[in-house]
């Protein structure tokens, strides 16, 4: 292959690596403020447990509160049945006990669906706490490692960065002056392969002479749509016989 194609080819490579490294360092905040996102929604799941678990409890208490009232009025119906005089008193006090009765036992069923409803939230506060505690730990493993990653990145961007400057002081002014000017007009990709007479970027077929000169890989060729720098990749040779097969 040309040694200047080689070149561009490599620098091409270079220029897509600290792209790809910029776009993730560039997404870093995102990424940390998704995870924020996440621990605060399973923050927001356990205290919306507890805040029903608290209605539910409060509701019970009102109930009981009620069911004592109706208590009271009771012993005091049952007092005045020992006092009446006449049976229209008397009929009056036990249609005044049975409701009180009545009364109470409708809020002793409401009660206990409290409870079993109490015993419910209390089993989801619990499963929301455990979800928290586990969303904690595997928030602050996806921190680190988010953080190593950006660490990592930043690495890389300034190990391409010297590498870019060693590359392109070897290659020929005029021909690097090409490539950042396509690079400049084509989103940063300014070296393409051609297959089986395609530009691969711009899927437009190269003629038959440029994809014969293409695929020699001894000049500097361009797409006459794209105008990006074309290189081609052979097929691997075939395997000698005999080889990667089993010994009779």
């Amino acid at each position: 292959m040309n040694a200047e194609l080689q070149r561009l080819i490599d620098l091409q490579r270079l220029d897509s690596a600290a792209h790809d490294a910029h776009r993730r360092l560039a997404e870093a905040p995102d990424r940390q403020e998704a995870l924020g996102a996440r621990l605060e929604a399973a923050r927001t799941q356990l205290a919306a447990a507890k805040e029903r678990l608290t209605g539910s409890q409060g509701a019970r208490r009102a109930i009981e509160k009620e069911v004592a009232v109706h208590q009271g009025r009771l012993s005091k119906f049952r007092e005045q049945a020992m006092e009446v005089k006449t049976n229209q008193e008397y009929h009056a006090v036990q249609h005044e006990i049975a409701f009180a009765q009545a009364e109470i036992k409708k809020l002793e069923d409401a009660i206990l669906e409290r409870m079993v409803e109490g015993d419910d939230l209390a089993a989801l506060v619990k499963e929301a706490e455990h979800e928290l505690a586990a969303e904690q730990k595997t928030v602050e493993t996806d921190r680190l490692a988010l953080t190593a990653e950006i660490a990592e990145m930043q690495a890389a961007v300034e190990r391409i960065a010297n590498e870019r400057v060693a590359l392109a002081g070897a290659i020929d002014p005029q021909v690097l002056s090409t490539f950042e000017r396509i690079a400049g007009r084509r989103h940063g990709v300014a070296v393409a392969e051609a297959r089986d007479g395609i530009c691969t970027i711009c899927h437009v077929r190269l003629r038959p002479q440029v994809f014969n000169t293409v695929r020699r890989n001894d000049s500097i060729v361009q797409c006459d749509s794209c105008n990006r720098i074309l290189y081609f990749v052979p097929a691997p040779a075939p395997a000698a016989d005999g080889v990667g097969q089993p010994a009779k």
